[in-house]
């Protein structure tokens, strides 16, 4: 990487649109009885800062942390990975009207760009983009079947559109979406997806990862935000939580709070683990 270029990336980064702080009105008394605003972690919620290029979000399962990224996802109107619109999805329902409590403080000017991107809907997406591929060869077989006796010239701008798309398609997501691993998929798309300046919200990445494929997430998070990009990510993962200056929020805890990433219980929890398996194994095996 050449003067120009580091200098480039070095503008990008610190005038890169960076969201600063989530604040929570609380909801009139009455309203907030019911889920979400009931999960502890949601109901001690006053405001919170995630104003580094990563912000992890840690805790148990049912600990609020994906209710939290969702609901911060439709506050910011990010465009969601998958089939259905943050908008129009009725499971999220719940997330919208947390979503209407928040309210985003950002530093310089609000990023329009990103994506928020849940595990499940990344294998959803995997499928559309192959029906998308299936459809487009399909109408080409049309074209060559309707128009025979055509001109070549004619043929061929029929079925220009389908063939720009197909290559379009395979350039960002692979000539067969689902030959390859749930890994090569998802780092395929991840990458494709990528701009410069950007705020991605992704809940549970490491789903779709092996051990190996999240330390290659992790490098093309590292030139994600060398290039003025944001992050916010609900994990389980302890690779992940490693990420150098991330502020990692624990939901565990209310209200929320930043903990060190060796002080998290799952990191401990896997470490003792793999010094000594056998002591855990045992236990739950004669049990």
């Amino acid at each position: 990487m050449d003067a120009d270029e580091v200098e480039a990336r070095r503008v990008v980064a610190t005038s890169g649109p960076q969201l600063a702080l989530v604040r929570y009105e609380r909801p009139e008394e009455g309203v907030s009885g019911g889920f979400p605003f009931s999960v502890p972690a949601i109901a001690g919620l006053t405001q919170l800062e995630v104003a580094t290029p990563v912000t992890l979000l840690v805790g148990e399962n049912g600990s609020g942390k994906s209710t939290f990224l969702e609901a911060l996802a439709i506050a910011a109107r990010l465009p969601a990975v998958g089939s259905t619109r943050l908008a129009d999805d009725p499971t999220l329902e719940p997330q919208r009207r947390l979503a209407g409590h928040f309210r985003l403080t950002w530093r310089g000017r609000r990023s329009h760009r990103g994506f928020f991107l849940r595990a499940e809907d990344f294998f959803g997406f995997q499928k559309q983009v192959g029906r998308m591929m299936a459809e487009h060869r399909a109408e080409i077989a049309r074209v060559d079947r309707e128009m025979v006796g055509h001109s070549e010239l004619g043929r061929s701008k029929a079925r220009s559109t389908h063939l720009a798309s197909i290559e379009g398609l395979t350039r960002s997501y692979g000539e067969n979406p689902d030959a390859g691993s749930h890994g090569e998929s998802f780092l395929r798309l991840f990458g494709a997806r990528l701009v410069p300046g950007g705020l991605f919200l992704m809940d549970e990445p490491e789903a779709a990862l092996s051990p190996q494929s999240q330390l290659a997430f992790l490098a093309m998070m590292k030139d994600a935000v060398d290039a003025g990009s944001q992050f916010v990510v609900a994990t389980h993962a302890p690779i992940l939580m490693a990420v150098p200056g991330a502020t990692i929020l624990s939901f565990d805890e209310s209200p929320v709070r930043a903990v060190p990433f060796g002080e998290l219980e799952s990191v401990q929890l896997v470490r003792d683990f793999l010094l000594a398996p056998e002591r855990y194994l045992r236990r739950i095996w004669e049990e």
